[in-house]
């Protein structure tokens, strides 16, 4: 089954609005592992208006399933992932003035930046995963970057989804055909809901895993943390 990684950074964002450790981060990542979740997510960004470098050091240890920090790999960030060494690292490219992740990496154009950002966590042990839109051009050019997977960025199809979920899905399907015949891992997020995640887990061939933070945090405020993650699993499951 494909594996579901909870991104927890919204729950940082509430407490962050008012100050404070309600609610508590670091409990919620283990909640979220003892409802369920195979991983935890975390996006740290430099204004730390989320997630912060604190909370990185806190988590990390506590996490048993698999720890993923995405983040755009300035040399703040590859600083802070060589230091907590998580399972994954997903490397994003955020401008710091963005309010969330918007577009994937042109992988030809920063082959090279990329080839050397990877092989420095790779030489450290760690997974690496680069988020690219569903290009199959970008995804042949991930595979020359030396990446161990792929994160395919959803947002378009999430956006589609109800004007035609067949034609939506489309370019996923082909970008995930091809990384799974070059042999690269495919992981996927961003929009993600209890709406259009079956659908989407069923129709991508090879699909490791899926990162979802906003939609289930919004979920939980009506269903509660323990049945939110229950009901992504489910729907992952085909049920």
């Amino acid at each position: 089954m494909t594996r579901l990684s909870v991104n927890i950074n919204k729950i940082a964002t509430l407490r962050n609005a008012r100050g404070g450790e309600l609610p508590d981060v670091l409990k919620a990542a283990i909640d979220c592992e003892r409802f369920g979740a195979q991983g935890i997510t975390v996006h740290p960004r430099s204004d730390e208006r989320h997630i912060t470098r604190k909370d990185v050091e806190l988590i990390r240890p506590m996490v048993t399933t698999e720890f993923n920090i995405e983040g755009n790999p300035t040399p703040e960030f590859i600083e802070l992932v060589l230091k907590h060494k998580p399972d994954q690292v997903t490397l994003v490219p955020d401008d710091p003035n963005q309010l969330t992740s918007d577009h994937g990496w042109n992988t030809i154009k920063h082959k090279v930046f990329l080839q050397n950002v990877i092989a420095n966590f790779h030489e450290a042990g760690i997974r690496t995963s680069i988020f690219v839109d569903p290009d199959i051009e970008m995804v042949e050019g991930a595979k020359a970057t030396g990446t161990d997977r792929i994160e395919l960025y959803t947002e378009s199809y999430a956006a589609e989804f109800s004007d035609g979920k067949e034609a939506a899905i489309k370019p996923f399907v082909e970008a995930a055909n091809v990384a799974n015949e070059i042999g690269l891992g495919l992981n996927a997020g961003h929009d993600l809901n209890l709406d259009n995640l079956k659908y989407f887990a069923q129709n991508i061939p090879g699909l490791l895993e899926v990162s979802i933070g906003h939609a289930l945090v919004c979920d939980a405020l009506y269903f509660g943390l323990d049945n939110a993650v229950q009901m992504y699993l489910r729907e992952l499951r085909g049920e």
